[in-house]
């Protein structure tokens, strides 16, 4: 007995699903418009509503002491350089750090506003530390990577005790971006159009789930359990065929 209302359940299932499909593919040129609809609008949004944002990038090399006690570098120096490599990024950040650029600036923000601006990372078993700060203004952003870099050094000298911080770019300081590193165009338009499909197929299969009106006979026998004894075929009436014939 239960074996038969597995397979009717299982039956009923796979008729949902596929009146689903039906009823999607149907609906294929809405459901297509609205994720037109949606890349337009996030094209629209992120060209016109979202201000560009430009990153300028700066390095600086950290020269532990023990580099000048032999001219290889030893296995204890690489060991050490590596333990030390988070020790370095977090100090690019630290409070100190940032009140410093901040004070040098005049910069109205506060450190959390400006931490979230910088963004520190090292190459593996390396001692090079890509520094790299995103703003609106390609001239501020250049600024406040130029003066990181210039605090971070004093700061990684005074707690970790290395030798020295060298400038890896010199005296050109950081670059000056000519071009705008964000908002990504493509991926908002790709987003707005997954959003436009997603959407509209969740509104088109709810609709359908929540409409219990009997279309079919299928439908009489499926959710009222009575059996259909017979069909009345729709004809016009006699009004129309007069009509029709004049």
């Amino acid at each position: 007995m239960d074996n038969t209302n597995n397979v009717k359940n299982s039956d009923e299932i796979e008729i949902d699903l596929r009146q689903i499909f039906a009823v999607l593919m149907g609906k294929a040129v809405v459901i297509l418009v609205a994720a037109i609809i949606g890349a337009l609008a996030a094209f629209v949004y992120t060209k016109f509503m979202v201000e560009p944002t430009y990153t300028s990038k700066t390095q600086v090399y950290v020269r532990n002491s023990s580099s000048n006690d032999s001219q290889q570098v030893s296995v204890n120096d690489l060991q050490s350089s590596t333990y030390l490599t988070k020790d370095y990024l977090l100090l690019c950040k630290s409070s100190p750090v940032l009140k410093k650029v901040i004070e040098e600036l005049k910069l109205d923000i506060s450190e959390d506003q400006l931490a979230e601006k910088i963004e520190v990372t090292t190459p593996e078993d390396t001692r090079i530390l890509n520094i790299s700060v995103v703003d609106n203004d390609p001239f501020k952003a250049k600024s406040i990577a130029d003066s990181v870099r210039e605090a971070a050094k004093v700061q990684i000298v005074e707690v970790t005790g290395v030798e020295s911080v060298e400038n890896v770019d010199g005296d050109n300081g950081a670059e000056l971006p000519k071009y705008p590193t964000g908002p990504n165009t493509k991926l908002n338009i790709l987003i707005g159009f997954i959003l436009g499909l997603v959407i509209s197929i969740s509104i088109i299969i709810i609709r359908f789930l929540l409409d219990d009106t009997i279309k079919t006979q299928d439908d009489i026998e499926n959710y009222l359990g009575l059996s259909v004894l017979g069909l009345i075929p729709k004809t016009s009436s006699p009004s129309k065929k007069k009509n029709a014939k004049a």
